[in-house]
């Protein structure tokens, strides 16, 4: 059993847990992710590790509610306990001293681009940080990640925080201004689809996190097939990071669409149980 030491709500459906994990917060470097389940008969999901204590032999959690296990996972409190959670798992980030690493992140995605942001700062690089959100209730980690950048720009869809626009925007001004020697891009399918046709155009070496189309995450389900350069890989095992250029977007986002009738109906027949 892993008990929740600690929940706070970063906006009205985006969570975060910290969890003990003693032997994950350990071992984990950034970029990988564990599997969970909320009970014996829960599904299994993947979840980014946003951040651990090895001091205290914890691990962050940061989950959005969108389907019958988040919104379970959102729900629960401290002093519950998941009925299990595995991992490290996947493939660490590749951390070295580039120069300017900028680290692009939107909506949810900036949290498990959060410790690789950190630790390619820690690394003696230059950070700067453009994190995008629909308006600024959504934005998350905005001040954790100004800790340690160099320099943190705010895009909001709407306008409501920060520059007005897409995040590609705030992407640009950076690559128009100075040398960047690696981009990181982590958040929607069709965000980092954007971005790398950007940075492509750039000619700006870049890297993508698909942790979202996970489902088993041990390789074993296949529903994590992406293909890159042509060739297939499986996320939870081959990634969950690839060389943002060489994705096939379209596919991928066919990919996530999947199960949107069965997950639909699991959701709505748990909203039933609720009420």
């Amino acid at each position: 059993m892993n008990r929740i030491a600690a929940k706070e709500f970063l906006s009205e459906n985006v969570v975060k847990l910290v969890v003990e994990a003693p032997a994950v917060s350990q071992k984990q470097q950034p970029g990988q992710f564990v599997i969970v389940r909320t009970d014996d008969k829960g599904e299994r999901i993947p979840l980014t590790i946003a951040d651990a204590d090895k001091k205290n032999g914890t691990i962050t959690l940061i989950i959005q509610r969108v389907g019958t296990t988040s919104h379970k996972l959102c729900n629960m409190n401290p002093g519950d306990s998941l009925h299990d959670l595995s991992g490290p798992l996947g493939r660490p980030t590749h951390i070295e001293k580039l120069g300017t690493i900028l680290a692009c992140g939107g909506g949810v995605g900036i949290a498990p681009l959060f410790p690789i942001a950190r630790a390619f700062k820690e690394a003696g690089n230059k950070l700067i940080a453009v994190l995008g959100a629909r308006n600024r209730e959504l934005l998350i980690l905005e001040k954790e990640m100004g800790a340690f950048a160099d320099e943190v720009i705010v895009m909001t869809d709407d306008g409501s925080y920060g520059k007005k626009g897409v995040i590609t925007v705030g992407i640009e001004e950076v690559l128009k201004r100075e040398p960047v020697h690696l981009a990181v891009a982590i958040g929607p399918a069709i965000m980092m689809k954007f971005v790398a046709l950007l940075t492509k155009r750039y000619d700006i070496p870049t890297i993508a996190s698909l942790n979202t189309i996970m489902v088993d995450g041990t390789g074993m389900c296949g529903a994590c097939r992406v293909s890159i350069g042509g060739k297939t890989k499986f996320v939870c095992v081959d990634g969950p990071e690839f060389d943002a250029h060489e994705i096939d977007y379209d596919e991928m986002i066919k990919r996530l669409n999947t199960y949107k009738k069965e997950e639909k109906t699991s959701y709505d027949g748990y909203l039933k149980t609720l009420s």
